[in-house]
């Protein structure tokens, strides 16, 4: 697992250096570019889903010690998933602590903006889900950052690896920095497929209004009168009904 680890550090997009900047380039100004550089690429991502998966491998790749990150985001049900990880170990480490309900992302989520374990093996935090990933996964030490904006809480970023001590003070700064670029990111993906998602439930929605109004002769205002009558009465809602008349050219009755 290890080798595979360092694989998927070395396949994530690469991130700026001091070397890379000249001999005027300081440390702070390398840091400063990378968050520049991690903001338009995240800003690029054509959809939700890649905001995510590109999310956890730049931060794999941007934090020194990181072995692999995974994003919790919380559900509209309120439910905590994890939709993106860089590494297997990421994914079920997340898993855990959702099926044991304790862990430094939940704290995160629930709790305060950032919880830091610099070794698992000694953790009296959560020593259910510390004793377990410690055993099954060698992680050692975690860093896990809220994602949020002024106005919405996201989830959690979380950052995992296998040596203790693999998160300093020094790197909380640019960790912070970076989860609050990726929480602008993943609001302005969120909204961005939503509004298309609202604009495809119209057409759909007018495509079936028109084939009432041209089989049975309705205006467009009774045509969505008889589509929501019957989405109620069927308990189905009023997309997927639309959608059942426009692929198969047939209304069901309620």
């Amino acid at each position: 697992m290890t080798q595979d680890l360092q694989q998927t550090k070395d396949d994530a997009l690469d991130v700026p250096t001091s070397a890379e900047y000249g001999t005027g380039a300081t440390p702070a100004t390398a840091i400063e570019s990378s968050i520049a550089s991690a903001a338009r690429t995240l800003a690029e991502e054509p959809s939700l889903q890649e905001t995510l998966d590109r999310t956890v491998e730049l931060a794999v790749a941007m934090v020194e010690g990181c072995d692999a990150a995974g994003i919790s985001l919380v559900t509209r049900k309120g439910r905590i998933e994890t939709p993106a990880a860089s590494h297997d170990l990421a994914r079920r480490g997340d898993e855990l602590q959702y099926a044991l309900n304790e862990g430094p992302c939940l704290d995160a989520i629930r709790e305060t903006d950032l919880v830091r374990t610099n070794d698992l093996a000694a953790e009296p935090r959560w020593q259910q889900w510390a004793d377990q990933v410690h055993e099954e996964l060698g992680v050692r030490s975690m860093l896990c950052v809220q994602l949020f904006t002024s106005e919405t809480s996201h989830g959690a970023l979380n950052l995992y690896s296998r040596s203790t001590g693999a998160f300093p003070a020094t790197a909380l700064s640019i960790v912070s920095t970076f989860a609050a670029v990726a929480a602008a990111a993943l609001t302005a993906a969120r909204t961005e497929e939503q509004l298309t998602s609202a604009v495809q439930t119209r057409t759909v929605i007018g495509q079936a209004q028109g084939i009432l109004m041209e089989r049975y002769q309705l205006s467009p205002q009774r045509a969505f009168s008889v589509l929501s009558r019957v989405s109620q009465d069927s308990n189905v809602k009023l997309y997927d009904l639309a959608r059942e008349v426009v692929e198969t050219r047939k209304f069901p009755t309620a």
